[in-house]
């Protein structure tokens, strides 16, 4: 079922305008978020996000309204999945609190354009090559393997290539100025790493695309609702970002929810692509009677798998460890970098002693597992030391 070209319009329209309010009311205003306006506006933008739903039902159809939720709730989680290499980036570049949502909404609007550019060449695929449908399915059983593998998804590093070669051919500060993307050094005018972090952060979002973007297709071939579903996944993601910052490392186990929906949905596609058949060495170019999987299935999976993976994760040890760690280190970072500010500087310092606290206790707890590794160790020291040179 097709949508009219008032229909693309009103929705570009909204999407637009909710990006430009986030900008100007909030994000223009420079201010860190508290955890009362983080919950207000991310319950404020999911609630746009269910009733636009609501919407598709009332003047589409139910199957088209199941279609867009299927694919809210799997680019929804997918970009949680962005939450936590986004903390990475941010952590390790020592990003201010207060200049992270700049570089947050930049990233939503780059990963906005990447998917659409990716959702308009894929529509043209599937519109002139159906059995793109292969090619779709295989990269994604190829990206679920990859997120399945625990090396790929607990390790990670913010410096790479696009990285090295911004910091050595733009000139850039050694420090922030607030959430300012120049600052005036020995009279001349520099860019501060605040735009390094926004390069790092665009390069991730190309790369999320190449997985969202087929996973979209694997629900849905309706343009409209994988634009839709698409964007509204990503409107509100920054509150979202600040709401659960604390809590994207106990969800240790997304990773591998995240790479059985990719895993079913790759499928999907392939036994799609088969029903559909007409490569000349697959059963001699003639359709393949195979199980089709509705839309209401693929739902039920979804939100079945997520709702798994999140509960083992916020009840398992190793996520309370991982919490823990992960905010030591960041709070270590953020009291090591944070300068003029020293009522932050003490939030950041009594925080690190609190997660501290909390690894030592789970260490005793659970013995040798939760051992700190030398790189922390030395960050932590660092941290240590320079709160008692400014005591």
């Amino acid at each position: 079922m097709g949508v009219s070209a008032l229909g693309w319009a009103i929705t570009i329209v909204l999407i637009a305008g909710l990006m430009l309010f986030d900008y100007v009311f909030q994000v223009r205003k420079t201010h860190v978020p508290t955890l009362r306006e983080a919950a207000v506006w991310s319950a404020t933008y999911i609630g746009i996000a269910v009733l636009f739903g609501i919407c598709i039902a009332v003047l589409g159809s139910p199957h088209m309204a199941v279609e867009y939720f299927a694919g809210y709730l799997s680019n929804e989680a997918l970009s949680v999945d962005n939450l936590f290499v986004f903390l990475l980036i941010i952590s390790s570049f020592g990003v201010p609190r207060v200049a992270q949502q700049k570089v947050l909404l930049f990233g939503i609007a780059f990963a906005l354009i990447a998917r659409t550019v990716f959702i308009i060449l894929g529509g043209a695929l599937l519109n002139n090559f159906n059995s793109v449908f292969y090619l779709f399915g295989l990269g994604l059983l190829i990206m679920a393997g990859k997120l399945a593998k625990p090396a790929e998804t607990e390790d990670g590093n913010a410096d790479n290539l696009v990285i090295r070669l911004a910091s050595r051919f733009l000139r850039t500060s050694k420090d922030y100025d607030g959430d300012g993307l120049f600052v005036v050094q020995d009279g001349r005018r520099v860019m501060t790493p605040l735009l390094l972090v926004m390069i790092a952060v665009g390069g991730t979002d190309l790369l999320f695309a190449f997985d969202s973007v087929p996973a979209m297709f694997g629900l849905t071939q309706n343009i409209y609702l994988v634009f839709a579903a698409t964007a509204f996944s990503l409107m509100g993601l920054r509150q979202l970002y600040f709401l659960i910052d604390n809590l994207l490392d106990r969800l240790v186990y997304l990773t591998y929810g995240l790479a059985v929906i990719l895993g079913f949905i790759g499928v999907k596609l392939i036994l799609e692509a088969l029903h559909d058949n007409n490569l000349p060495f697959i059963n001699h170019g003639k359709p393949v009677p195979v199980v089709e999987l509705s839309i209401t299935v693929s739902l039920l999976v979804i939100v079945a798998v997520l709702l798994t993976t999140t509960v083992v994760s916020l009840f398992s040890a190793r996520g309370r460890r991982q919490n823990a760690v992960s905010r030591a280190r960041r709070h270590a970072l953020e009291y090591l970098t944070t300068t003029g500010d020293p009522v932050q500087r003490d939030k950041a310092y009594a925080e690190l002693v609190q997660a501290e606290h909390e690894i030592d206790t789970l260490a005793s707890k659970y013995d040798d597992k939760f051992v700190r590794d030398d790189e922390l160790a030395a960050l932590l020291r660092r941290a240590h030391d320079a709160h008692r040179e400014a005591s």
